[in-house]
């Protein structure tokens, strides 16, 4: 290299390098386009070389790339177990001080006698027999020879992140796995459980967990990278779960040492076949292995050059150099060579696998959007992983979701959190939509994972609206608002022909449908409690203002013929009780049908018609026990407000707004038919 690439180098590696003012210095030290070209080409020339020479340094220490690998995934695996062995070192010297405290020995011995009875290896396996015959889908688990019973349990799962408890589980321990089983709702026969997990007893850890009342008698129990965190019924059986599984799983590594002491002195006699590769090779055709030329220098690279763009995160480079070997090697007939070949290159497709898996986990940053996992999406799927980039593309996606939902502070009014709650979930839900149309449009069969994807990500909105609508006890005309905004957001979402309308509705008609029904009761309680206190007085508005302001409100509610029934100056010869309930029957059918379902159709008719009920029986009631001539006219005269103008405004308004006929509501205005009544008679309705 000239001097002039050695100070320019020096330059770039110095610590104190300023990009900004070195493009600064050199766009005033130029004098043209000319001089900047040539600075950008000795700049590209250094770029090339540092390139070469990192290429260099991975074929020089590939090995040690390598080694390095394993040993950092051996240490991980070593901290693993350090963690565990100073947690069990924990709970055994906690243990120590409880029995150096109570002086319960003797008992523990005696429960370590019961915890393991000296019973034969027949009788053991008959009684796992018996007991997985409880277990839905656990007939295999005695094909293996030797596996008997060692405890058995009762325990309840909890959540490890809200721990909150999930489900009762049965756990079988055996002399070499666990096996949990969860309780069926509705059992048939013998069956009790039904399979959950089977785990080798090599595979996790046992972790006890310090009591924090309400939450105590629990351990965990670690499969990396899972966890799941069960609770006992008291202290005693917590205790004898943690004793058995530690001296099971050490009886285990026992038996498994004297095995293969046993086994080693076979090995020189299985190690007697001949597995020579020469003479295989003598027996096959010479011109066989000479049939494919493999002396290519790109093919003897290969694997080296793949591990240099798997090292420099060069995706595309790394699958595009397997599609160029696969291409070659299409039509060539396959021998040892080529055999051998692809053994190298599948070691290192595997590892290119799971780089990319890594890269769509939902441990890596969620940021960016779904366009951010493109390039890992778009590289499995021409590893042919087409099905797992689906999966792991669409738990991505989830977690941003679920995250971005979790964020979204709760501060003001309800309504104005629930736009901001629809407008995160629906564009992340249309942005993901599109960005799945686009990576798997060649793959059709992901469609219908999308689509049951779709589904789970509206239950989690649901959660997270219905929580803040319905748990929070909202009045009615919010929560009508509410679902109005989520029922237009929704529909954006048919501009890419994804309908999700019936899925949100089928969500929220239990919470809508209590809604109602909670909102129906205090309607009739209030007016219930007027009709209480009822005088059968025309109501006094004092002033012409708040005349004109109640015409307003009627005129509102649709009842057009209001203004027959206001006298002179401010009074209106209506009762108060009857004016109060059109008013609060009018908002209720509103707000109903703003928060109609076809599934909630007939909910909303009896709450319809047992509101009315309420005051159409107490103006029956009034008129029956009235002796006034003059109250009695009063009433007729409300009675005839309610069967002429509100039951026709109600039917109509309702068959406007949902579109079907209300023959509940007509049955009832028919049933309700007032009649011309002598002053002096008891009868008022038909």
């Amino acid at each position: 290299m000239s001097e002039t690439g050695n100070r320019l180098r020096r330059l770039l590696e110095s610590p104190n390098f300023d990009p900004q003012n070195y493009v600064k210095q050199l766009s005033q030290q130029s004098d043209g386009d000319r001089d900047l070209q040539e600075h950008r080409q000795k700049i590209q020339n250094l770029a090339d070389e540092t390139a070469q020479n990192l290429k260099k340094n991975v074929y020089k220490n590939y090995r040690q790339f390598i080694e390095t690998a394993k040993e950092i995934s051996y240490l991980e695996s070593e901290m693993y177990q350090l963690s565990h062995i100073l947690t069990e070192q924990k709970s055994i010297m906690e243990s120590i001080t409880q029995a150096l405290l109570s002086t319960d020995k003797n008992e523990t011995s005696k429960e370590m006698q019961a915890a393991f009875p000296k019973e034969t290896e027949e009788v053991k396996q008959r009684t796992l027999t018996s007991l997985l015959e409880k277990v839905e889908g656990g007939k295999n688990i005695m094909d293996t020879p030797g596996r008997h019973l060692v405890y058995n349990g009762d325990l309840v799962e909890f959540d490890v992140d809200n721990m909150s408890p999930i489900q009762k589980v049965h756990a079988f321990l055996m002399n070499d796995c666990l096996l949990i089983a969860t309780w069926l709702p509705n059992r048939r026969g013998t069956v009790k459980y039904k399979y959950n997990a089977l785990y080798d007893l090599e595979s996790f850890a046992v972790v006890n967990v310090k009591d924090n009342p309400p939450m105590k008698d629990m351990f965990k129990i670690l499969m990396f990278p899972d966890t799941r965190i069960f609770q006992a019924e008291n202290s005693k059986i917590k205790k004898e779960w943690l004793e058995i599984l530690d001296e099971t799983k050490k009886n285990k590594v026992t038996k498994d040492v004297h095995k293969k002491e046993e086994e080693r002195p076979m090995s020189p006699v299985r190690a007697e076949v001949s597995t020579n590769p020469f003479d295989v090779d003598d027996d096959e055709p010479g011109d066989a292995e000479e049939s494919v030329d493999l002396s290519l220098e790109w093919i003897q690279e290969l694997p080296e050059d793949l591990d240099v763009c798997i090292a420099q995160r060069d995706f595309e480079g790394a699958v595009d150099l397997l599609d160029k070997l696969n291409e070659y090697l299409r039509d060539q007939p396959v021998n040892q060579r080529v055999k051998e070949l692809r053994q190298k290159v599948d070691a290192r497709v595997r590892q290119l696998t799971e780089v990319l898996v890594f890269e769509l986990s939902p441990d890596r940053s969620l940021r960016g959007g779904p366009k951010a996992t493109r390039r890992a999406v778009s590289q499995l799927i021409r590893l042919g992983q087409s099905t797992k980039a689906c999966e792991l593309f669409l738990k991505n996606r989830a977690a941003a979701v679920q995250t971005a939902i979790r964020q979204l502070r709760i501060e003001g009014a309800t309504l104005l959190y629930i736009h901001k709650l629809c407008n995160i979930f629906f564009t992340s839900l249309l942005e993901t939509a599109k960005e799945f149309e686009m990576d798997f449009a060649g793959n059709t069969g992901c469609y219908s994972a999308f689509v049951v994807w779709s589904r789970s990500a509206m239950g989690m909105f649901v959660d997270a609206f219905s929580k803040q609508v319905f748990d929070s006890k909202e009045s009615l005309s919010t929560a009508a608002e509410c679902v109005k905004v989520a029922k237009e957001h929704c529909l954006h979402l048919t501009e890419i022909g994804l309908d999700l309308t019936f899925t949100l509705q089928s969500l929220l008609v239990k919470d809508i449908k209590a809604a109602l029904l909670s909102y129906k009761d205090i309607i009739m309680e209030a007016t219930k409690h007027r009709n209480s206190e009822e005088m059968w007085r025309r109501m006094n508005l004092m002033t012409p203002e708040a005349l004109a302001k109640l015409k307003d409100e009627m005129r509102s509610c649709g009842m057009g013929s209001f203004e027959q029934y206001t006298g002179d100056d401010c009074w209106v010869n209506l009762s108060y009780t009857i004016v109060a309930f059109t008013k609060q029957m009018m908002s209720f059918l509103e707000e109903g049908i703003k928060l109609y379902f076809p599934e909630l159709h007939m909910v909303q008719l009896e709450s319809l018609r047992e509101i009315i009920l309420v005051a159409v029986q107490h103006v029956d009631y009034s008129l029956r026990c009235e002796q006034d001539p003059e109250k009695k006219a009063f009433i007729m005269q409300n009675a005839a407000f309610l069967h002429d103008t509100v039951l026709p405004v109600v039917e109509r308004r309702f068959e406007e707004g949902v579109g079907k006929s209300a023959k509940q509501l007509q049955d009832l205005r028919k049933s309700t038919k007032p009649i011309r009544i002598n002053p002096e008679s008891t009868t008022s309705l038909v």
